[in-house]
């Protein structure tokens, strides 16, 4: 009973906490600029205007939207992250987020190159994380060993985790897709992607 009562809470979840994240998100994005533009307007017209703050609020994503789809609006976007990625204080703040938020949407491929497995966090039991790139060449000189970085992620917030440094010859590479892995992770397992092996072995 129990483990079909977490089955279910966990199947609900990874359908639900996408759209949860997009509302949160969005309600965020409505507050602060309702509050901003409102305050305006109330100022300016000396009464508030139900709704302006919900159209302004859909009116700025689609203005962004559509300066981060043209070739202009792309060099005005970069020349924002590099005015930001100056910024003494807000800097580091700026890029992890940034690098976070690209890791998982469209430019994650290119962040994640591979799903590997490593043990973790003791010889015998596995932890499911994701090749970033090529190790530190000065971290490779300190410890005289080739590693790569792998990103271990939690269940069920993939944004947060934890950085591992693992010799190359103890990772296991898998074939599942990035997405995929993510998906498996997201729903604690309950979710996981088919296998070509698995059907060859039925048969």
């Amino acid at each position: 009973m129990f483990k079909s009562l977490r089955r279910l809470f966990l199947s609900g979840l990874v359908v639900l906490l996408p759209s949860i994240v997009t509302l949160y998100v969005l309600y965020f994005t409505f507050n602060i600029i309702d509050s901003f533009i409102g305050s305006l307007l109330k100022l300016w017209l000396g009464h508030a205007v139900p709704g302006l703050g919900f159209l302004v609020t859909l009116l700025v994503i689609l203005a962004a939207g559509l300066v981060a789809t043209n070739v202009v609006g792309k060099k005005l976007l970069s020349l924002v992250d590099n005015a930001f990625l100056q910024l003494p204080v807000i800097k580091p703040i700026y890029a992890a987020s940034k690098q976070m938020i690209d890791a998982f949407t469209a430019k994650r491929s290119q962040l994640f190159q591979s799903v590997v497995m490593v043990e973790y966090p003791r010889r015998g039991i596995y932890a499911v994380g994701f090749l970033t790139g090529k190790g530190s060449a000065e971290i490779r000189e300190k410890i005289k060993k080739e590693v790569e970085p792998v990103f271990i992620p939690t269940t069920p917030n993939p944004t947060s985790g934890f950085l591992l440094l693992v010799p190359g010859d103890e990772l296991i590479h898998l074939e599942m897709p990035v997405e995929e892995a993510l998906k498996m992770i997201i729903s604690g397992g309950v979710i996981t992607p088919p296998w070509p092996g698995e059907e060859e072995a039925e048969k």
